[in-house]
């Protein structure tokens, strides 16, 4: 077992500090009505073409134009993979803040890489960095511009945990998982109940998927999410506690960003009276589907729609 799913959680944390926000959003599991696509239906294969000179611009093209929005790529890595993404996206006239979860087994297919671990998003990145997985994400989420990018490592994640002073959950069971074939080995033993956990234990709570029998969270994924939602909670409590500035020059040391230290105060100081309200958060319009291996398939439709959503709900306020 080889999971960095739930380091999301402390990029989550990273740009809403930077902004100037504590979330309480919980993530919504979207769930379209509209049929289920085929196997090439609404898949992206290669990036669009420019637009070309002369065509009207789509709703979205003069939403783009218009906006101010700055939109920031979170990655939570897994060795060359990227095993989370999200794009952040935050408008400083109405403070609005717009987090996109890209689920990691999300179609796409470009030519040349047939295999089918290959047809993930989650493989891009150890073939083309991090340019490409903007470059594919920006693509599925309309071609909105993508300006910076914020990657956590895992020192990053037990530094920012402990400099809070550690982060309170409660543990709905017994958690015992040992992988010894895991770089670096992964055991996982963290007893049920309310517990203050470290940097070191944070990381084991964000990572468990299953016990050694089997057993782990009744509905599966959306027991993991619901975890990382009560540890992102318990991590905003610490956090609305803290000088924004002070955090950001803190965790501007553990993690890896196209952000100068500069950009990142000017974003904190920016952002200041941000609330709850304002926070939104969404995730990529699609279906599961397995054809070989499970993947999810995104719906461009209600991708475009939701992004179109989200632009007007920054120039309307």
């Amino acid at each position: 077992m080889k999971t960095f799913l739930k380091s999301f959680i402390i990029a989550f944390v990273f740009f809403t500090l930077l902004i100037g926000a504590g979330v309480y959003a919980f993530m919504e599991i979207y769930n379209p009505k509209n049929p289920e696509p085929g196997d090439s239906d609404g898949i992206a294969v290669l990036p669009s073409p420019a637009p070309v000179d002369g065509k009207e611009k789509t709703e979205l093209q003069k939403l783009i134009e218009k906006s101010k929005r700055v939109n920031v790529l979170l990655l939570g890595m897994e060795g060359p993979r990227t095993d989370t993404i999200i794009l952040a996206s935050f408008d400083p006239d109405s403070k609005s803040v717009d987090l996109i979860s890209i689920p990691r087994d999300t179609f796409y297919h470009i030519e040349g890489y047939n295999e089918p671990d290959q047809k993930k998003i989650n493989a891009a990145y150890g073939r083309s960095g991090v340019k490409g997985v903007m470059k594919i994400v920006s693509h599925i989420l309309g071609d909105i511009p993508i300006h910076d990018y914020v990657k956590v490592s895992y020192e990053g994640v037990e530094n920012i945990v402990d400099s809070l002073g550690g982060v309170k959950v409660n543990i709905p069971f017994d958690m015992n998982y040992d992988d010894p074939y895991d770089d670096p080995p992964l055991h996982i033993h963290l007893k049920k109940g309310v517990h203050e956990l470290s940097g070191k234990e944070a990381i084991q709570f964000l990572r468990f998927r299953k016990n050694n029998d089997g057993t782990g969270y009744p509905d599966g994924d959306i027991g993991r999410i619901r975890a990382q939602q009560q540890f992102l909670m318990g991590a905003a409590d610490k956090i609305l506690s803290y000088r924004l500035p002070v955090i950001a020059h803190t965790m501007f040391k553990f993690v890896k960003t196209s952000m100068s230290l500069e950009d990142i105060i000017y974003y904190a100081k920016n952002a200041i009276g941000v609330t709850k309200n304002d926070i939104e958060t969404y995730r990529l319009p699609g279906r599961a589907k397995y054809n070989g291996l499970s993947y999810y398939i995104h719906d461009p439709d209600a991708t475009e729609k939701m992004i179109i959503e989200i632009y007007k709900r920054g120039l309307q306020e």
